[in-house]
């Protein structure tokens, strides 16, 4: 049973021992290797046809309409016409102008402008947690695969065990219980062949919810374009030469609860302004029997029921609060990006040691089994045991695979380093 506890041995222990994340910091490169060209423009295609973005997209233009009719004047004049037929006849003609004295124009434009950088920052982060999605959807489609491949496999290599255990139980060589276990386990591979596939469909339904069914990129099995790129088996360095309050801060979360503050700071200025009452200048002519008139009129709005300190107590609060927000943002990513650097790192670590000794030596692990079983050294039960541990371990390495990219994944969406990896800019 040795061979057993070596093939699990290869998983757990690169999870669990810490040298292994000093020694793949020790290979970490200056700067971000780029991703694959081909990924580079399946992603970039996929994110700009996504609903979700383009939607963000639209919410960009709109807050930039909202910032033009925040910068127009906040009054227009009035014209007044006047006629009376009586004992005298009157005729007047007068224009009035409400006056914007206490910079209330300005003080809408300053809000409407840091409401268009939250929004620009808030459709920057919709295209990273798409792209963020479509990349662990990728990862999660690549493993269901390479898990499908890997469970008919064992279907396969069942169903010629089970053959070849009923000639032995033919030829007196096993028993029935054996038999009967040959045949159990070539059912449970028959399941678990079915669970991969359905598992895959799963898989594939994650990168349809992102990827639109057109532009050149076909589904797996589909008749048109090109099939959804792989990644790659090699593990990317993690950066040496970073700041990480660099990079924290120029996250768009936390560019947008920052600008959020600025915004809410706006608006107290513009609630305190909404406090000085603006005049009206009225100037009318005309003529009243056989006489002109001319008259000038000025009213002013006297805030005497109602100063309106409540709404400038309400936007002070709400500034703090959104400051209070901001910090709490900045700490979760702060914390974030700390994890992901850990997940990543011990990730890493495992899967280079799977590379350098376990893949090898599960392979040779797998043809030994055969020759000792068919040799009469082992039994069938004991082959059975170790084969399905070895066919096992092949399937956590997959799986570890997939938590690799996604770690990396996650690395990426919580350092901002997406677009660098994928050598591609915002569309603003």
């Amino acid at each position: 049973m040795q061979p057993l506890r070596c093939g699990f041995s290869l998983i757990l222990g690169a999870l669990l021992l810490s040298p292994w994340v000093a020694r793949a910091a020790d290979t970490d490169t200056p700067a971000i290797a780029p991703a694959d060209p081909a990924l580079t423009r399946f992603v970039q295609s996929a994110v700009d046809a996504n609903p979700r973005v383009q939607a963000a997209r639209l919410a960009l233009d709109a807050s930039g309409a909202f910032r033009d009719a925040a910068s127009r004047p906040l009054y227009n004049p009035e014209l007044s016409l006047d006629a009376e037929n009586g004992d005298v006849r009157r005729r007047a003609l007068g224009i009035s102008q409400t006056l914007d004295l206490g910079g209330k124009r300005e003080a809408r434009t300053a809000v409407a402008d840091f409401d268009r950088l939250v929004v620009q920052a808030q459709y920057s982060s919709t295209r990273w947690e798409v792209t963020v999605e479509l990349l662990n959807g990728l990862a999660q489609h690549q493993t269901g695969v390479d898990s499908a491949a890997l469970a008919n496999a064992r279907r396969r290599l069942m169903d010629d065990f089970a053959a070849l255990a009923e000639r032995r139980f033919e030829a007196g060589d096993l028993t029935q219980v054996e038999l009967d276990l040959a045949r159990l386990s070539t059912t449970n591979a028959r399941i678990q062949a079915a669970t991969a596939e359905a598992a895959l469909a799963e898989a594939r339904q994650v990168v349809r919810s992102v990827v639109p069914g057109r532009g050149g990129y076909a589904d797996p099995g589909g008749a048109y374009g090109a099939p959804w790129p792989e990644l790659p088996d090699a593990a990317p360095n993690l950066p040496t030469q970073t700041d990480p309050q660099a990079m924290i801060a120029a996250l768009p979360e936390i560019v947008a609860a920052r600008q959020r503050v600025a915004m809410a700071d706006a608006v107290v200025d513009l609630r305190q302004r909404e406090r000085r009452p603006d005049p009206t200048l009225s100037l009318a002519g005309g003529k009243e029997g056989g006489e002109t008139m001319i008259g000038v009129n000025v009213t002013v709005p006297l805030f005497v029921r109602n100063r309106f300190s409540a709404q400038v107590a309400a936007a002070s609060a709400e500034r703090n609060q959104a400051e209070q927000s901001t910090n709490d943002v900045q700490q979760r990513a702060h914390a974030r990006l700390v994890s992901a650097t850990e997940r990543y790192a011990l990730s890493r670590g495992a899967w280079q040691m799977w590379q350098g000794t376990g893949e090898a030596s599960l392979q040779r692990q797998t043809e030994q089994l055969q020759k000792l079983w068919s040799a009469g050294e082992l039994s069938t039960t004991e082959y059975l045991v170790q084969l399905t541990a070895t066919l096992d371990v092949q399937q956590s390495a997959l799986e570890l695979r997939e938590a690799l990219w996604r770690a990396w994944f996650e690395w990426l969406r919580a350092s901002g380093q997406i677009d660098v990896w994928l050598g591609q800019g915002e569309r603003p």
